[in-house]
Parts: C-alpha cells; structure tokens; sequence
C-alpha cells in the first residue's frame, strides 16, 4: 500500500518517489541470516532488490500490544537486516471533518484508519551508503518528554547509527497501553506524544531499557547506580527525569486547638518520609494512574467512603472528572485547595474558572480553598488513612478519607536529588545547568523541569519548565550531535557577548484533558512567565483577542493574536471532541490567515471558530506540508485597516 505509506511517512527523505514504479517497492516479512555471513548483509540486500526487480524495501515494526496476525511469526519475523535499514518519521496527519466535507474528503487511501507502526526502509542507493557508527555509551535517565524527544532525535538522524544507547526508567518505555485507556485521564496531557506517536517511532528497537530508579552517580568510574544493585557503565549521561509530586507531610498542628494557617510555625511544604498508606495516591505517570484505577475499581466504587483530591494544579480538574466517570458520587469528592503560591491559578480564566465551579456544584463535589494538611490519622489498620484535617484562615476541619490524592508538592525526587548531590553536581534547588546543558561534569548533561539556569545568567524565572519540552529535546540532541557526527561543518563564532544570554525557543506550551462536567479542554500558548490573564489585556501591547461562544455553554474558543499579527495563545473551551493536532498548527501562523478571518469577522460571516476551523481551506493554512505556503504567508503585507487594530 505504497500511497498510505508515502501519505503518512516521510519516504521522501530518501527517495524521489516520482522516479520509481509503483511495482519496484517491497515489503520485507522476513531475512533471516546465519550470523556467520551477517557481515555481508549489504550485499545480499543488494542482490535481493536486484534479482526481485525492486528498488526499495520497506520493513514495519507494530507496537507490542497490538494482538492478532500481527505479532504472529508467521505474518512478521524479526529481521536481522534493521541494522542496516533507516527509521522513517512519520508524516503529521490533517484531523478531516470527513462527514462535512463529503465528495471534498481526501480519498479513502490515504485518510482510512490502519495500525500504526515504525516503518523502515532501505534502497539501492542507501546499500551503497555507508552510515557512521557511533559506539560511544549514551545513558538517558527518565522516561520523559525531554527524554524522548532526545531519543527520538538520535534515532532517526539518517547518517549515523547509535548501537549503544541505553534508557533507565521507573517503568520503562511509554506507550506500552492499549490506545484510548481511561486511566490517562487521570493527568493532564502535554500533547508531545501520543499512542501512535510512540508506535511510529519503535524506540524499543533502538535503545536499552533498564527498568528502575537512579540511586547514585559514579563520575570517577562512569556508571550509575540503578536500584542499589545495578550498575550501568556510560560515556554521557543525560539526566531527564523531570520533577514529580510528592508524598507532602502533614504539619502536625492541633486541630483541637482551633489553629489557622498563619499560627502554622513549621515549613510547609515538606517531603513525608515515614511508610506511605496504601491508599494515599501521588500520580505521575501512566503506571500511577493504571494502579490507582484499579484499586478504586476493587475497594471505592462498589463502597462507601470520600475520595479527597488536595492540591491547586489543573490536575486536581482532571482527577476529579475521571473519578465521577468510575461512577463515584460527586457528594463523596472532596476536592481540597492549599493556598496559592502565586497568583496565577492553573486554568487562568475566569470564564472557564466560572464553568468548571459551576460543574463541580452541579455533580456535588464539595470545595474547600486556603487549606492546608494538619494531620492524617490511622484507624485500626495503620497502613490506611481513615481521615484528614485541615487548617485554613479560620478554622480547621475534618474529612473522612477512604482514598487521598495529592498533587499540593511537586518537586525532584528525593533519590534523584540524592544521587546528584552525592555526585557532588551542583545542585540549587535544581540542577544547575549552563546553555549548552551542560552540569559541571563534562560528561553529564540534563535538561528539563528538572534544572535551572545557572545564577550569573541573572534569570531564576526562567527555566525549561516555561519552554515546550519536545523542543527541548531535540535541542539536546542538537547540541550533542555536534560530539559523535564526524561530517565536518563550518565553525562560526558566536557574537560577542551573547555568552551570557540563554536561548529562547520558539515552541508552544500545550496542555489539555477533559475537566469536571464534561468538557474538553486545551491551552496553547507561548514559552513565558506566566502572568494573570486580566493584568496581561491591560498591556499597552497586548495585541487583539478574538472570542466565540461561552464556556458555561460548552462552546468557548479564544485566540489571541499579538502586535506582530501572529497567533500566540490558543484556548479551547468544548463539550464536543475537537482535533488538537490541527489547533497546534495554528500557533504562530500569521498574514494570510489573519487577513480573511479580520475581514469574514468584520462581515460578520464567522460566528464560531471551531467551524472556520473545519473548512478545507483553513485546514490547508495550518498543514506543515505546505512550504510553499507559508513562505507566501510571509510575504503578504496585513492591510492598513488590520495593521492599525
């Protein structure tokens, strides 16, 4: 099915599909090959294509929970040629609207709904090309988007081959879940990766996996120490894990004495170091979620008992909503809010603020704000909580409790922290990294959440938590490529000065999930600090907004559009599913696009974004194959009229 194939993957990068015939591509079942001979792979690929006439072969890899004919041996064998064959990226797919647009749909080829798997793929003139090998022992600890993203990077740079890559991770790869799972609801979704995303890539083909926890760094010896007992050796290290909620403790104050929170007199918040109860919950992954799921499937459902959710992130939203899609009884919810770090909540709007309230009420989850743990206490079994109090700005209160979330103290781990700090990394609160991602070991880089700038770069405010992470990724990867590629490239200095200034990169933020009453949800915007929504209108420069349909109705759509005429915030606001890939295109898009939606605005011919967003020709604006248009985009003055709003 060649024209799938050329549809959803990017075999351009490799061949000029023009020049071949439709009968010259091959699928590969199976090479098996005595390793005696495995050294001549090359050339019994090159007589194959020749004696079967063909001038590519293409070789796919399905998931590992894909069942059927599929994984039978008999449909696919594990071939002995990968090593010599290339990974080829997946094309991003349009979202049709296939019912609307009716005899304007794309034809059944190339928008019909198949498995999704990594697809390789070798040809006459990559037989004949040879690929650097690159030996050197890269160690990736923490499966996270940054971590990846890095992976990902490596593995499908098409002129080197990395045999020696290696991942440590709690749970090994992501994306070993059956596509669509409800426990993923639990979390909000940063939108990097998805299930098919992790399909095409087929990480596990290229890269080890240790599954366990970092405990200790040796930099004398170059390993590190996984569970107490492993240790994996490493030519770099790249530190990803990120930061993760913590189990919070209680601050112990007496209830009994009627205290509020400013009589609190010891540090909150602080890590809990004793045994955690079996029933209280911190969520990190999707592994964190599936437990959960099925414990409150087999001991709170079917019970009675209150569910308490306590912290401020948007988190808290989507756990909510998850627990009342079990089937728990929104009057056992109590959805708990510690006081506010800054002000700037998680949803920052107060339209959808105003909704959400509105469907919490309405299913009777009881909220409680300015609320901070005093102490848990233990019924006969002391491995359960069986209730929890509160100190707020009057008085405290108590909780039944037959289940605990936590989302209130999200930090790095403290093993991890271990780890670095008795490898003696410079660590500030976080791990303290330069502009190149590098720690103070040469051999050891990091990215992500889990660092922050170094302080004479007199920036504390920002860190890679205010940037898109799969970007973040990928520059890692950039920057380290410049080590193993040994294609020579030419040496530019940087201007000087610019030492002491980090980058500033250009992705978007986005999360998404489905809050309480139902509605999907996502927010695109760009990398910033973030400020309150009603102090960022009154800017002097704030640019122009757009706004249809009210959130209470399940029909919000907000795009704030800057003084330089590009799109740079995005909020959807939905009780209808709606197409994020092609949303996530509109960031950043400009001129043309702007120039029809001022002037169909102004006619009054749009009323609601979500259809202008539908029609074929807006979908072809925001599609990442358009080069060519885009550049056009680029050349196309706004008119006097749209430059002066």
């Amino acid at each position: 099915d060649i024209e799938y194939i050329r549809s959803h993957y990017n075999i351009d990068d490799f061949i000029h599909f023009n020049h071949h015939q439709q009968e010259e591509h091959g699928h590969l079942y199976h090479f098996v090959l005595n390793p005696i001979f495995h050294h001549y792979t090359k050339h019994f690929l090159k007589e194959i294509l020749r004696l079967a006439h063909k001038s590519s072969l293409y070789y796919p890899i399905y998931p590992q929970y894909v069942e059927g004919k599929f994984q039978n041996p008999c449909a696919h064998s594990l071939t002995s040629a990968l090593h010599y064959m290339v990974p080829v990226r997946p094309r991003r797919q349009i979202v049709y609207p296939l019912e609307e647009l009716g005899i304007n749909a794309p034809s059944e080829q190339v928008s019909k709904d198949q498995l999704s798997y990594s697809l390789n793929h070798i040809n006459r003139k990559l037989v004949l090309a040879s690929k650097s090998s690159i030996n050197t022992r890269i160690v990736v600890v923490g499966a996270s988007d940054v971590g990846i993203s890095f992976l990902e990077t490596l593995i499908f740079c098409p002129h080197l081959k990395f045999n020696n890559l290696t991942l440590i991770s709690i749970h090994g790869l992501p994306g070993k879940d059956l596509p669509g799972s409800k426990h993923r609801r639990f979390l909000i979704n940063s939108h990097c990766f998805n299930d098919e995303d992790y399909a095409q890539m087929s990480l596990c083909s290229w890269v080890n996996v240790v599954v366990g926890k970092m405990t200790g760094i040796n930099r004398a010896a170059k390993y590190v120490v996984v569970s107490k007992k492993k240790k994996v050796p490493y030519d770099y290290l790249v530190l990803c894990t990120g930061q993760k909620y913590q189990v919070l403790s209680p601050t112990g104050a007496d209830i009994s004495k009627l205290p509020t929170n400013r009589e609190l007199t010891s540090k909150w918040p602080q890590r809990y170091t004793g045994k955690v109860p079996s029933n209280h919950f911190t969520l990190n992954d999707d592994q964190d979620c599936l437990k959960a799921m099925h414990w409150l499937k087999e001991n709170i459902v079917n019970s009675e008992g209150n569910v308490i959710v306590y912290g401020n992130t948007i988190d808290i939203y989507t756990t909510v909503e998850t627990l009342l899609s079990l089937g728990i009884n929104g009057s056992r919810i109590h959805l708990v809010q510690p006081p506010l770090s800054s002000n700037v909540t998680c949803l920052n709007n107060n339209e959808i603020e105003s909704a959400v309230q509105e469907a919490l009420s309405k299913a009777g989850v009881s909220v409680y704000y300015d609320s901070i743990l005093a102490q848990w206490s233990e019924g006969d079994d002391p491995d359960l909580i069986t209730c929890a109090a509160f100190t707020t700005n009057t008085k405290p209160f108590k909780l039944q409790c037959s289940a605990f979330f936590s989302f209130a103290y999200r930090t790095v781990d403290y093993e991890t922290f271990k780890a670095i700090n008795d490898a003696c990394l410079v660590f500030d609160g976080r791990l303290v990294i330069d502009t190149k991602f590098r720690t103070n070991d040469v051999s050891i880089r990091a990215a992500g959440p889990l660092t922050k700038y170094s302080r004479r770069y007199c920036v504390d405010e920002w860190t890679h938590s205010n940037f898109n992470s799969k970007e973040i990724g990928f520059e890692l990867a950039a920057s380290m490529l410049n080590l193993f590629d040994p294609t020579p490239k030419p040496f530019s200095k940087p201007p000087e000065g610019t030492d002491r200034l980090i980058p500033m990169y250009k992705g978007c933020k986005i999360k998404g999930g489905v809050l309480p009453g139902g509605y999907n949800y996502v927010h695109i915007s760009k990398p910033e600090i973030p400020i309150r929504l009603d102090l960022e209108l009154a800017l002097c420069d704030h640019g122009m907004e757009i706004i249809t349909g009210e959130a209470r109705h399940g029909n919000y759509f907000r795009m704030h559009i800057n003084k330089y005429n590009m799109i740079d915030s995005i909020t959807c606001f939905s009780k209808e599913p709606f197409p994020v890939s092609n949303y996530i295109c509109l960031y950043g898009q400009h001129e043309r696009l702007l120039n029809d939606l001022y002037y169909r605005w102004n006619a009054g011919q749009i009323t609601d974004l979500y259809s202008y967003f539908r029609e074929p020709w807006s979908m072809a604006i925001y599609h990442d194959r358009f080069i060519d248009l885009k550049k056009e985009l680029r050349q196309i003055l706004m008119s006097e009229q749209v430059r002066k709003m």
